[in-house]
């Protein structure tokens, strides 16, 4: 009797999670790596770095979700190494170390904020990519108010309260909104030393306006929007340096300027998980200048096509990193392994299908594109919280964020304040250290 065919997911985000569900009822054993016991819902760690949701409630267990699928199975570890002529994957954790062999093999390990050659500004402007992140900068947020608290002197205090957010695109957008909302609405009264709703938010960009991707005229809206909420929106600007005090830009004129702040927060760009050059290096495929891997038009690698590389880790046709180019890849990747297993025609090449793009301002305001149609303002909005509910995964996660959206963007509180001076990471202390380097 022949053994079965043997999957091999590497990654538990958006694209691992698609693909695992896709191959439930194959005739193959699958079996998911992930650094993380969890699924994390990207698009919302913002809002659990600002207060408004806990961990929990956008990052499940990644075997809670696939427990029905009998044919599936979950390892923790962090992939190390990928062997393409033996056919395994190395992981580990800690001095635990276990390979696993494959026939098939979807990689979707995903990216880690990027900071153009410039990672030694990482301890001083920490990114959001992860659960990790989203506590950390919770913890640097919140603790910036109550440092400056402390402080006799008025310069120091105001230091404290500035907060720099380096990139326009949505994440930086929704940053910058909701740590105005926050020193605005919800902790305005709650210092008696400092008064929070004088907290100054600059907005750095590098190119000619927000949120690019979303063209010229819903650009100009929400950068007039947070301009309007108070938020100090600053563009054809570039980082040059950070440290412990602050940030220096460098303007289109050559001219610098530094900004005073104890918490700079960086949205700025993203580099593909490193096991991309590993998978470069022993394919011969080509590598662009964010990590990310050549892959073929069916999104194989070259030379090993039972080799898929999907989501924010292909270089394709200019595909954005968004979620749904991965879970679009994880369905189209999944399937062709199925169609091989039942002995049926595979699609030649991924055409990846733009369902549009979302990004909040405030609470009640959006911009969203979807197709043709451009929405603004309340009904850009709307369409993103229905949006964000239908995908988030697990139906007491959906219930459970509700009630905090209504305690958040309907009244004025938030549930999540909690923070730790170790999740901080030394940046309330004086003791900042570099996060270890993530191989992948």
């Amino acid at each position: 009797m022949d053994a079965r065919h043997r999957v091999v997911i590497v990654g538990s985000g958006f694209g691992g999670l698609f693909a695992a569900k896709r191959l439930k009822r194959a005739d193959a054993d699958v079996t998911v790596i992930s650094r993380v016991a969890h699924h994390t819902f990207q698009p919302l760690l913002y809002q659990v770095a600002t207060g408004i949701l806990s961990q929990g409630e956008i990052a499940p267990a990644t075997r809670e979700i696939l427990r029905r699928h009998k044919n599936t199975s979950v390892l923790l570890g962090e992939v190390t190494e990928i062997d393409l002529t033996g056919r395994t994957v190395t992981s580990s954790v800690g001095p635990q170390r276990t390979v696993t062999p494959y026939d098939s093999l979807i990689v979707a390990a995903g990216a880690q904020t990027g900071y153009f050659g410039n990672d030694h500004f990482e301890p001083f402007a920490p990114g959001l990519k992860s659960i990790d992140d989203a506590l950390e900068l919770r913890a640097r947020i919140f603790g910036a108010f109550e440092l400056a608290e402390l402080q006799a002197e008025p310069a120091e205090a105001e230091a404290w309260t500035t907060f720099v957010v380096v990139g326009g695109g949505p994440t930086g957008v929704e940053l910058a909104g909701q740590i105005v909302e926050l020193s605005r609405r919800t902790i305005n009264r709650d210092f008696r030393r400092i008064d929070p709703s004088v907290s100054r938010v600059v907005l750095v960009e590098g190119g000619d306006g927000i949120l690019s991707n979303f063209g010229p005229k819903q650009s100009l809206k929400a950068q007039q929007q947070l301009a309007k909420m108070g938020v100090d929106v600053r563009v054809q600007m570039l980082v040059q340096a950070v440290d412990d005090e602050g940030v220096e830009v460098r303007l289109r004129d050559g001219s610098t300027e530094r900004i005073a702040s104890r918490c700079v927060l960086w949205a700025a760009g993203v580099s593909a998980s490193a096991l991309g050059r590993q998978l470069a290096e022993q394919s011969g495929a080509g590598l662009d200048r964010a990590g990310r891997v050549q892959v073929n038009r069916d999104l194989t690698l070259p030379g090993h096509p039972e080799v898929f590389v999907i989501g924010d880790m292909i270089a394709l046709n200019d595909l954005p990193g968004v979620a749904q180019v991965a879970m679009q890849g994880a369905k189209f990747s999944a399937g062709k392994i199925r169609a091989r297993l039942e002995g049926k025609p595979e699609a030649a090449q991924f055409d990846y299908l733009d369902k549009g793009s979302m990004a909040t301002i405030s609470r009640f305001r959006a911009v969203a594109n979807i197709g043709r149609l451009e929405l603004r303002g309340f009904p850009a909005w709307c369409a993103w919280l229905f949006i964000h509910l239908l995908y988030l995964v697990g139906f007491q996660q959906k219930l459970s964020t509700m009630g905090h959206w209504a305690v958040a963007f309907v009244g004025r509180s938030r549930a999540e304040r909690t923070f730790t001076l170790e999740q901080a990471r030394g940046a309330l202390t004086h003791e900042r250290h570099a996060r270890t380097p993530d191989p992948g």
